[in-house]
């Protein structure tokens, strides 16, 4: 089941059981805030990206994963370009993910890839306790 962190203001956050089912109640989870948030726009694009992150993490880890997004407006400290969704997936493995490039006849491989050509900006960074990946979505329109 998912264990809901926090869903105030312009953050949500959720923590999932490493277990099939996940990557499905993450994306209804994802697609929900946004569309509470009024950010249809990026639905697809955010839905699509976190189904791969979660999918890695299901692949490579074990324990809980955490989703998190947060809504950036123009006035956010630090942030350049304009308003931006900020959209992070962590994992209690330590190693960082490697983006490859897959063969036209691999069934895996391309997560990061289609995360690195979507988003404006991405990375990873270690936490106390594993990784993150992370990566922002341009907000248009606001």
């Amino acid at each position: 089941m998912i264990g809901v962190i926090d869903t105030d203001g312009e953050c949500a956050e959720w923590a999932f059981p490493a277990e099939p089912g996940a990557v499905r109640t993450a994306r209804h989870a994802v697609r929900g805030t946004l569309r509470s948030w009024g950010l249809e726009s990026v639905g697809d694009v955010t839905v699509l990206l976190v189904s791969e992150l979660v999918t890695n993490s299901l692949r490579y880890a074990s324990g809980p994963i955490g989703v998190r997004l947060v809504r950036r407006g123009p006035d956010t400290p630090g942030l350049a370009g304009g308003p931006a969704l900020l959209v992070e997936v962590s994992d209690p493995l330590p190693d960082p993910p490697r983006e490859r490039v897959a063969q036209p006849d691999d069934e895996g491989g391309r997560g990061l890839h289609l995360v690195a050509v979507s988003a404006q900006r991405w990375g990873t960074r270690h936490g106390k306790s594993g990784k993150t990946v992370w990566f922002e979505l341009a907000l248009p329109g606001e």
